[in-house]
């Protein structure tokens, strides 16, 4: 029987991953509306004299350690003093891609897939300007007595199963590491979400993220080896902060204010013992579980361990050597590149001008620099 824990993991996996092949659906019905609505997106939310009124903005998923930064921005009033009367999360699941095209949100945390194939496929007038995880989560997973495949050439005449909608992301992999399904004797076989598949020995290798199904299978018992995409070819930046370009162009102070309150809090998330975090992280959780008829109402109380090791997990995504040196959400020029490439191992082509804006990210820490040291 499976646990409440497993149960999470996998519908919080089916959601996430289903949700972006809606995405591009929905655009082709709400493309037509993007500039009259973004016009009136601001007016929408309402605004104050003297500040920035209040905003929406969507998370990728439920209330959880994934958001734990802005958790903090909202208790320690980090979003008030930069002239917010609110800024108000939204549950997932969702890309909030169509959401921004319609104006129904102002910023949506997504990632640069659901945002590269956006603009590849629609043309969606988007942009990302700052990077919470600047390593892609994904991982293809693997029990450390089965398969055991720790490097891409580990990956030859294994079975592998694959999601259908991460088709093309697994495909990139192989692309990035001169691997071919046939000539390499890979086999894909067709799974869902839950991971069971590779605990009873029917695949030999899983697509999986680091933050959830990986910590599953090792909370079930079981040693595991990953394979990070991020340190093996495809290392696109994820947990993006997305507007539309006209949003970008009409707000920046705006956005400036609500980048700077962001790294506020996510600097608490670091500064802040673990177990700190989980209860701010679990209080937002058990408030969104009480207020609404939402996701987090059907799932029950979170498991601290687990979100615990979340936490920990998305840590080593949040934080890196380019991070410490140039503070948090920064996309350095170089990795902007890599994630322009891994797309395209994708089959999604996009140029870097396409799809990032880090001017304002750039501007805050020039003129704060002294918000760099999160670590402090």
């Amino acid at each position: 029987m499976s646990t409440p824990a497993s149960r999470t993991s996998r519908r919080k996996s089916v959601h996430r991953r289903y949700l972006h092949r809606r995405a591009a659906a929905a655009l082709l019905a709400l493309v037509a509306a993007t500039t009259l609505a973004a016009c009136g997106s601001d007016s929408e939310e309402g605004s104050s004299e003297e500040g920035f009124g209040t905003i929406s903005m969507q998370y990728s998923w439920i209330k959880n350690e994934e958001f734990a930064g802005e958790f903090y921005a909202e208790d320690k009033g980090y979003y008030e003093e930069a002239g917010f009367d609110a800024v108000n999360g939204i549950s997932g699941p969702d890309t909030g891609v169509a959401k921004l095209l319609s104006g129904k949100v102002q910023v949506a945390i997504n990632d640069a897939a659901s945002v590269g194939s956006a603009i590849a496929e629609q043309e969606a007038p988007l942009k990302i300007i700052g990077a919470t995880f600047q390593k892609n989560p994904f991982t293809i997973l693997s029990l450390k007595d089965g398969g055991n495949i720790a490097t891409p050439a580990d990956l030859k005449g294994k079975k592998i199963g694959v999601q259908d909608s991460n088709v093309n992301v697994f495909k990139a992999i192989l692309a990035a590491n001169g691997l071919e399904e046939k000539k390499d004797d890979i086999t894909v076989v067709p799974v869902e979400f839950d991971p069971t598949p590779l605990m009873k020995g029917q695949v030999d290798g899983f697509m999986a993220y680091l933050t959830n199904e990986a910590i599953t299978v090792e909370m079930a018992g079981h040693e595991i080896t990953n394979l990070p995409y991020a340190e093996n070819g495809v290392p696109y930046v994820a947990e993006t902060y997305t507007v539309t370009d006209q949003y970008l162009a009409e707000n920046r102070d705006l956005l400036k204010a609500l980048l700077t309150a962001e790294i506020k809090g996510w600097t608490e998330t670091f500064k802040n013992p673990s177990d700190e975090v989980v209860k701010v992280v679990t209080t937002h959780y058990n408030q969104a579980a009480s207020d609404s008829d939402g996701l987090e109402a059907s799932f029950g109380e979170l498991d601290p361990v687990k979100t615990k090791r979340g936490l920990e997990e998305s840590q080593k995504l949040i934080s890196t050597p380019e991070t410490e040196k140039n503070g948090l959400f920064t996309i350095s020029e170089e990795l902007q590149q890599q994630t322009v490439d891994s797309l395209a191992a994708a089959g999604w082509e996009v140029s870097v001008e396409d799809l990032f804006d880090t001017s304002i990210i750039d501007e805050i820490y020039e003129e704060n620099p002294e918000l760099k040291d999160y670590q402090k």
